[in-house]
């Protein structure tokens, strides 16, 4: 998405980097998408797109020296995590990277209000992971620093989102009426919640295709219904049903996600569903030319490793993306953007 586009859906100007502590975004905390409008979106993706040209023109700047986040995780992260760490890095701040809580003083008990307040005693901004919905909006509240959720269980996962729609608007140019099809474990998927409202804003048409055990809860169903969205619940890719195509030759943006393994009480319940849908490159016979391939990553095998030769496959672009929203977004909550 260049800042032409950008301008183009909202009508705003291209924002330059630096200190701007009457921005919109400065001291706040980043919970859920639900706390976003598209002129917010709008803001946000000019900035990515500045830390982009920053990061290709000169790597590093200087834009938070002195500036410290806290990575604080309570559930295993890679992507997320080091996502966070490079950002904060690429624009010159530190990094406290807590990335083994059961090692820490949370083993000995403390609370989530206790170890937050603890941390903004050393840090600017704190990223938190945390296995149970709410905790961030519990950690918020007892902040004075920034919380960003990094993913709260089940529930949502926003700065996954907002790089998932910068991914589309870079990829595909617009998100306007797109047809996007969301692909697995769609229960326990926090990346798909979180996306799937951020599309309403853009009268997506949303397919989600998946088992009925792992079937997009009923409250975000709901909600998308409520804002009018048109949207199919599949549990093929390929349905049968008379006079019609195939779900992905209809498909803009097919967003697959992993079974995951660690929501499922047995491994028996987990093995009965885990290889229900490969991608392959037969499949993607059936899909439009121009379509993207997204999935947040990590693969347990539902994208055979022969897709990612195709150019529609933007999973690992989807990476770097990521980088540039999570850079805005520390950039924006600390008053630099």
């Amino acid at each position: 998405m260049n800042t032409s586009t950008t301008r183009k859906l909202n009508g705003s100007n291209h924002l330059p980097l630096g200190d701007q502590r009457n921005a919109p975004f400065y001291g706040k905390d980043i919970l859920s998408v639900k706390q976003f409008i598209r002129d917010d979106l709008t803001y946000i993706y000019e900035v990515a797109h500045e830390m982009r040209e920053m990061v290709a023109r000169i790597g590093t700047f200087d834009l938070l020296k002195g500036k410290i986040l806290a990575n604080l995780f309570y559930e295993p992260s890679t992507r997320t995590s080091s996502s966070f760490t490079a950002a904060m890095e690429r624009l010159g701040g530190s990094v406290i990277p807590i990335n083994e809580v059961r090692y820490s003083s949370v083993s000995k008990g403390e609370s989530l209000p206790d170890t937050v307040r603890t941390l903004e005693c050393y840090a600017d901004v704190i990223v938190l992971r945390h296995p149970e919905v709410g905790a961030s909006a519990l950690a918020a509240k007892y902040a004075r620093k920034p919380i960003i959720n990094a993913g709260d269980g089940v529930g949502e996962h926003p700065t996954q989102a907002l790089l998932d729609l910068f991914t589309i608007l870079e990829e595909i140019g617009d998100a306007e009426g797109l047809t996007v099809t969301m692909l697995g474990d769609l229960k326990n998927g926090r990346t798909v919640h979180s996306l799937s409202r951020l599309l309403s804003l853009f009268h997506a048409k949303l397919n989600f295709v998946s088992p009925a055990v792992l079937e997009m809860p009923a409250e975000i169903v709901s909600e998308l219904a409520d804002k009018g969205i048109h949207q199919h619940a599949y549990t093929d890719l390929d349905p049968v049903i008379a006079d019609t195509d195939p779900v992905i030759a209809d498909t803009d943006v097919l967003y697959v996600t992993r079974v995951q393994k660690e929501r499922f009480a047995s491994e028996a319940e987990y093995d009965e569903v885990k290889n229900l849908y490969v991608i392959t490159p037969e499949t993607l016979k059936q899909a439009k030319k121009k379509m993207i391939v997204m999935h947040p990553l990590p693969r347990v095998g539902e994208i055979s490793l022969e897709v990612d030769e195709d150019p529609r496959a933007a999973y690992f672009r989807q990476m770097e993306y990521g980088l540039y929203t999570r850079m805005a977004l520390l950039a924006m909550v600390l008053g630099k953007a």
